[in-house]
């Protein structure tokens, strides 16, 4: 029997989480379709095991809609339209909504013409970047997705103390003859994120994945608090960051460089410059030769000797697919901060989580 006494061990039915955050997001003011787009992204976040990307996302969002941060309708503007690429002003409306869009639009243009690109200028926040290779293995595309914030910075370039860039993500999916692959990674070791939870929390890191503002190592997320703040490290850390700082700048010419717009304009608050790449799986050698040669290095990863027998070799996206799967067929557990943080909207709104608990 599930123990509903403990935070922890609560397991919720992913569409009721779906129709709980579709009434917050909707009593904040988003419109319903909207709603109904942010609510299964960050739900499927959530599911995917990114839960620092999925509701826990939710009650910074709602403040956004309330202050006007985040625009509550509208559509994007279209600053330029070529057969195979495509610019947009999403003028700061919700980001999972605007990934929607841009994946509906691109998706013909790559089955055309092979591949198909779009950027999106003045973006929101787009949540977690590997729901949407979801969509990328169930269409036969490769997919590529990067995203920088121009509005902050918390991540120094490699041998700097002040930050200059965004953790940076960039994805990759797609499908193989079983199952796919999923990327979702950053240019800097740990994210904005998890470091705010575990100051939270009152946790530390469990290595020196940040520095203080003279450059000195740490594993306290506090430092990108102080006055002068820290910054997160790139990956590869003190030794080897200038890896992470060559992938935040490939991030940076794929988002603000293309976009026209980044950190050289003025700030506008919480938000992301986003840039799309499909590639159809049936142009260039075809899905077949295509699925030929990745499942064929699919294999040499699955079955390589690990150093832990353990912890055999995965694919990246592999834990999250069979984690999605099973949370929606017995339920998905919530980070226990969630509940606390979304109290007070929803008494302004009149939604309970507890309503989507499983039955004991």
């Amino acid at each position: 029997m599930q123990d509903t006494n403990s935070p922890t061990d609560r397991l919720y039915r992913p569409d009721a989480l779906v129709g709980y955050a579709t009434t917050l997001l909707e009593g904040a003011g988003l419109a319903a379709p909207m709603a109904a787009t942010v609510a299964r992204t960050l739900v499927d976040g959530d599911l995917l095991g990114h839960d620092t990307h999925g509701l826990a996302l939710l009650a910074g969002y709602l403040k956004e809609i309330e202050s006007g941060g985040m625009a509550r309708e509208g559509a994007p503007a279209v600053l330029s339209d070529r057969p195979a690429a495509i610019l947009w002003d999403g003028r700061r409306l919700p980001g999972p909504w605007l990934m929607e869009q841009a994946m509906d639009t691109l998706l013909p243009r790559a089955r055309a013409l092979g591949t198909a690109s779009l950027v999106i200028r003045r973006s929101h926040h787009i949540a977690c970047l590997a729901v949407y290779m979801l969509r990328a293995l169930q269409e036969d595309m490769l997919m590529v997705l990067a995203c920088s914030d121009p509005n902050t910075a918390s991540v120094a370039p490699f041998g700097g103390t002040q930050a200059v860039f965004t953790p940076n993500p960039i994805a990759l999916g797609f499908p193989l003859g079983d199952g796919g692959v999923m990327v979702d990674i950053s240019a800097s070791i740990t994210t904005n994120g998890m470091s705010n939870r575990k100051r939270a929390a009152g946790e530390t890191f469990a290595e020196q994945w940040l520095i203080d503002a003279a450059g000195r190592p740490s594993n306290d997320p506090q430092v990108l608090f102080d006055k002068p703040p820290g910054t997160l490290l790139p990956v590869g850390g003190l030794s080897h960051g200038h890896k992470g700082y060559g992938m935040a700048l490939l991030v940076e010419t794929l988002t603000a460089g293309l976009a026209g717009h980044g950190r050289a304009d003025p700030p506008e608050g919480w938000g992301a410059t986003v840039h799309v790449t499909l590639h159809d799986l049936h142009a260039f050698g075809g899905k077949e030769a295509f699925l030929r040669q990745m499942d064929h290095v699919a294999a040499q990863c699955r079955g390589n000797v690990p150093v832990d027998a353990d912890r055999p070799v995965r694919l990246p996206g592999e834990a999250g697919l069979r984690r999605r799967e099973k949370g929606l067929a017995q339920g998905v557990r919530l980070h226990p901060s969630i509940a606390g943080s979304l109290a007070a909207a929803e008494q302004r709104y009149g939604a309970r989580l507890a309503d989507a608990l499983c039955a004991a």
